[in-house]
């Protein structure tokens, strides 16, 4: 039987070029997002067009279970879960509010819980499957006004750990995947200057995660979980001094 995967926040970004691969794959690629004329043009790239479009809004706690309800009805199955779907707002710390704390929290945090505890309940069926979320290097690093993105981002990696250790008993890995600067717009606009300051000597490119995401849930690599894999092109790696 062919994989099934899901995907959050498949509509665009690196949701996109992570669906993407995992159609190359040849997986039964399920785009879960609420944008989703975004996911038609998904679907539409992919090779084989084998997959469907569920809207989902992460943030929402009845649409998780409606989602989950759905793959575990139509397919019976649940090989990889990639939790994708975020939200970023970035302002002075002064002007943030609870409201907008809670949404990204929410939507880039919470989501991740909730969408990991409704697919183990199909994924512990299995013999092997795998969670992935999609952290960010700023859970380790940030710039001014940034602190929900940076506290959601480095809660997922927290989370991954915990959640590491509560499935193994299923024989379920989860893992986290911190990405740089991935260009999802525009990469031919990009200047020199942009890939130069990479140790790697390029700008990241959604493809790049999603490559990795196929390393980590691929079954051979089951010793792996628990971690939190940075790809950024060195960039955390590389000293920075102002002369």
């Amino acid at each position: 039987m062919k994989e099934v995967v899901i995907v959050t926040g498949a509509g665009h970004g690196i949701g996109r070029g992570v669906a993407l691969q995992y159609a190359k794959k040849g997986s039964i690629v399920i785009l879960a997002d609420k944008d989703v004329e975004g996911c038609e043009d998904t679907l539409r790239m992919m090779e084989g067009n084998e997959g469907e479009i569920i809207r989902t809004d992460v943030s929402d706690p009845a649409s998780i279970e409606a989602l989950m309800n759905h793959v575990d009805h139509v397919y019976d199955r649940l090989d990889v879960l990639v939790n994708n779907a975020g939200v970023s707002v970035f302002k002075p710390l002064e002007e943030l509010d609870v409201r907008e704390w809670d949404m990204i929290l929410d939507t880039n945090l919470r989501s991740v819980f909730l969408c990991s505890q409704a697919a183990s309940r199909i994924m512990k069926r299995n013999e092997k499957a795998a969670i992935l979320n999609i952290a960010s290097t700023r859970a380790s690093m940030s710039e001014p006004g940034s602190e929900a993105y940076a506290a959601s981002k480095g809660g997922i990696v927290a989370l991954t750990h915990a959640l590491a250790v509560s499935l193994a008993k299923y024989h379920i890995t989860v893992n986290s995947i911190s990405p740089g600067w991935i260009e999802v717009s525009n990469y031919e606009g990009l200047r020199g200057i942009d890939h130069a300051q990479h140790p790697s000597g390029r700008v990241g490119k959604p493809s790049d995660v999603g490559r990795a995401c196929l390393y980590l849930s691929h079954p051979d690599n089951d010793f792996i979980t628990g971690e939190n894999l940075v790809i950024d092109g060195g960039m955390t790696r590389k000293m920075i001094y102002e002369h």
